[in-house]
C-alpha cells in the first residue's frame, strides 16, 4: 500500500516525467514541475534534493515501464527473425504515430547532457539501451540459428537513427526505410548461413575434393 509520501513522489515523477518529454529535461524547471504536480517547490526539494536526483528517478521508473513492455512484446512475438524485425519496426511506427511523440526520451536526454558524461540522465541512457539492446538479442536468438547479439546491435542502429531522423524531418517513412535494411540484414544473414551449410554439405559428401590448387607459370 502506497504511503501518502509515496503519492506525493510518485505524482511529482509523472508530472516531471510528462513536462521533460515534451520540453526538455534541460529546459524545463522545478518551478514548472510543482506547479503541475499541485505541490510547492520546498515540498518537492523534501523529495528530491536536485533536480537531477529528480530527472534519475523520472529515468529509473521509465527504464522499468519501457523494459517491461518490451519484454512483454518479446514474449509474444513468434516466427523467425524476418517476422521479429516486421514486429519490431511495425510497433515502432505505431509509437512514432503517437500525436505527442517525442523520440525516445532516453536518447533526447543523453543527447541534452552531452557535455556531462556523468550526469545521472547519461547513465540511465546507456543503462536503457543495453538492457533494450540484450532483449533483442535474446528474441533473435531464439528466433534463428546462431547468436543474435551481432544482429541486435545492427538493428540499435537503425532503429535509433530512423528515429532522429523522424524528428528532424517529420518524415515516417524513414521507419520504414530501416525496416527494408533491417530485413536486407537478415536476408543477407540467412544467405551466407545458407552457402555455408551447402559448403559443408559439399566437403562431407564421398569423393568430394577440394580443386587442385594451379601451379604457378615457369618464368618466360
Amino acid at each position: 500500500m502506497r504511503t501518502r509520501a509515496g503519492e506525493t513522489r510518485r505524482r511529482i515523477v509523472d508530472a516531471a516525467y510528462q513536462l521533460f518529454y515534451q520540453g526538455g529535461f534541460a529546459r524545463v524547471g522545478v518551478d514548472a514541475i510543482a506547479t503541475a504536480a499541485g505541490i510547492t517547490k520546498r515540498t518537492l526539494y523534501q523529495h528530491f534534493e536536485s533536480k537531477d536526483a529528480l530527472i534519475a528517478a523520472v529515468l529509473d521508473i521509465q527504464h522499468e515501464l519501457m523494459l517491461a513492455r518490451i519484454r512483454q512484446w518479446a514474449d509474444t512475438t513468434s516466427g523467425d527473425r524476418g517476422d521479429v524485425v516486421d514486429a519490431l519496426f511495425a510497433g515502432l511506427q505505431q509509437w512514432a504515430s503517437k500525436r505527442d511523440w517525442r523520440g525516445s526520451g532516453f536518447t533526447r536526454a543523453a543527447i541534452e547532457f552531452t557535455d556531462s558524461p556523468g550526469h545521472p540522465a547519461r547513465k540511465a541512457a546507456r543503462r536503457h539501451k543495453t538492457a533494450v539492446e540484450a532483449v533483442l538479442a535474446e528474441a533473435l536468438t531464439e528466433s534463428g540459428d546462431g547468436d543474435g547479439a551481432a544482429l541486435a546491435r545492427q538493428l540499435m542502429l537503425l532503429i535509433e537513427g530512423c528515429q532522429v531522423l523522424v524528428l528532424i524531418h517529420g518524415q515516417r517513412e524513414y521507419i520504414a526505410a530501416a525496416a527494408d535494411a533491417a530485413r536486407g540484414l537478415v536476408q543477407s544473414r540467412l544467405a551466407r548461413s545458407a552457402l555455408r551449410e551447402a559448403l559443408a554439405t559439399l566437403r562431407e559428401e564421398p569423393g568430394s575434393a577440394a580443386p587442385p590448387r594451379r601451379q604457378p607459370s615457369a618464368a618466360r
